[in-house]
């Protein structure tokens, strides 16, 4: 058994995995499937870029249609394409017959058959025929293959704005997900240092079990001499009670954290955490570090580009009072047959303008665009001086912290000294279990108060420096 709880000990220290924040930040960055999905953004804003600059290339199309019809117009017509068309389609059979006649009723006499011929009820007899291979053909079967390229040749400037927006946006995504990115770096930092307190809150209760556990011993050893009371000693065992009840939380409280880490970094491997992150922001004063955060923030740099990009649709939905123009060109066969034929083939080219004249719409939609653009430009401004403000919160909020840590560290120490010295009296029987066990109580008190300032400090530090923009360039 013993041999086997040794096995097992060692298997579990060469598969345990205690990481640090770089470790986990550099993971989840890696790893995190929200921030996966994100990072599409960016594909998709190319996409567009993509298809906007598609358009000045026009579109190649490659076309075969099969048709079957009586219809009279539509037979002769494909006929036509297709160059077989013959007198006897447009009906002189009708024709030549009514000269025939004519022909017969002169009996070879040319000067009669001229007579005849003149005479308009003749005429009018022969012009009033219905050509019966005009107005009857046969069914036929027609195979139109064509190969058609168009192209616009001016769009109002239309096309060249698109691609600037699109450009802007693909400018803008990159941005986005660089803010997206901070914004999980601080959750990581969050979730990691939590899980380091958590830890150091284990150490501290295992130090106040400790404790507790030697006064419960040592009251023990006091009521047998008669020195203690019943009393002291059952209000030792409940207090040794109460730590152990809260050192159960704090171990439950650590595996919650490192649940969620794994989560974070998708990361099931992870067993433990080391130490304390902080990332100090630069030694700066207050003016240099909002000047810093200006130049430097991803989401004012994404709200930058959006307003270019209304600049730009202002611009692109102007381009309605400009005329459109563009070029068609077709190649094709045409044949009751699949054809290649030289014989059958055709081509059309064909320059076409659409200028809209009068459309009171237009400017309607431009002035739409130019209140988007100022509405733009007004969140802007006003995430400008956001900024400022929130520099500014950070600062003060990072300065208070850090200040408080070494307050904690004095008052920590003190704590543990106080006590040192009321277990003395105790012994000597200079002071009663009560106040010894407040003192206790104090102490550790002191010690989750340290533990809490230093999270409370690592987080200040680090959300001043995602606050002027600069958190993941030195997180590593």
């Amino acid at each position: 058994m013993k041999k086997f709880l040794l096995l097992s000990a060692c298997l579990c220290g060469l598969f345990a995995k205690s990481v640090d924040f770089d470790t986990i930040l550099n993971e989840t960055l890696k790893n995190n499937l929200e921030l996966k999905a994100k990072k599409l953004n960016i594909d998709k804003a190319k996409a567009d870029l993509k298809k906007a600059k598609g358009y000045d290339w026009g579109t190649l199309t490659l076309g075969e249609e099969i048709s079957r019809t009586n219809n009279a117009l539509y037979v002769f017509g494909m006929k036509l394409e297709s160059r077989e068309a013959t007198f006897r389609d447009f009906g002189f059979a009708d024709f030549l017959g009514g000269v025939s006649q004519a022909l017969q009723m002169a009996n070879g006499d040319f000067g009669k058959f001229s007579n005849i011929m003149q005479d308009p009820n003749m005429q009018n007899r022969l012009l009033s025929t219905a050509p019966h291979d005009l107005n009857n053909p046969g069914s036929r079967t027609n195979f139109k293959t064509k190969l058609v390229y168009e192209v616009p040749l001016f769009t109002g400037f239309k096309l060249k704005y698109a691609k600037e927006m699109a450009k802007l946006q693909v400018k803008a995504n990159k941005y986005k997900f660089s803010h997206d990115k901070n914004k999980l770096a601080i959750e990581v930092l969050k979730a990691y240092n939590g899980t380091v307190a958590a830890k150091y809150f284990i150490d501290a209760l295992k130090k106040a079990k400790e404790t507790t556990a030697s006064f419960v011993k040592m009251i023990n050893a006091f009521y047998k001499e008669g020195m203690a009371t019943k009393v002291d000693l059952l209000q030792a065992k409940k207090r040794d009670n109460e730590v152990k009840a809260m050192l159960i939380e704090a171990k439950n409280k650590y595996n919650l954290a490192l649940s969620y880490l794994r989560f974070l970094s998708d990361d099931d491997t992870i067993t433990g955490v080391k130490d304390f992150k902080i990332i100090y922001p630069p030694n700066k004063p207050l003016e240099e570090l909002i000047k810093d955060a200006l130049k430097n923030r991803d989401d004012l740099k994404w709200m930058r580009a959006n307003v270019e990009t209304m600049q730009k649709k202002v611009k692109m939905d102007k381009s309605d009072y400009y005329p459109m123009i563009g070029a068609h060109l077709e190649y094709g066969f045409n044949d009751n047959h699949p054809t290649l034929s030289t014989k059958k083939d055709y081509y059309l080219a064909a320059v076409g303008m659409n200028w809209k004249l009068f459309d009171k719409s237009r400017s309607g939609a431009v002035e739409k665009s130019k209140i988007e653009a100022i509405q733009t430009n007004y969140y802007y401004k006003y995430m400008k001086n956001g900024v400022k403000l929130d520099v500014k919160q950070k600062y003060l909020n990072f300065q208070t912290k850090h200040a408080i840590v070494k307050e904690k560290i004095v008052n920590k120490n003190l704590a543990e000294e106080i006590l040192k010295k009321y277990t003395y009296m105790y012994k000597q029987g200079m002071i009663n279990l009560t106040l010894l066990l407040m003192k206790e109580a104090e102490a550790r008190k002191a010690r989750a108060e340290l533990i809490k300032a230093k999270y409370d400090e690592a987080l200040a530090a680090a959300e001043l420096k995602q606050a002027i923009g600069d958190l993941l360039k030195e997180s590593k």
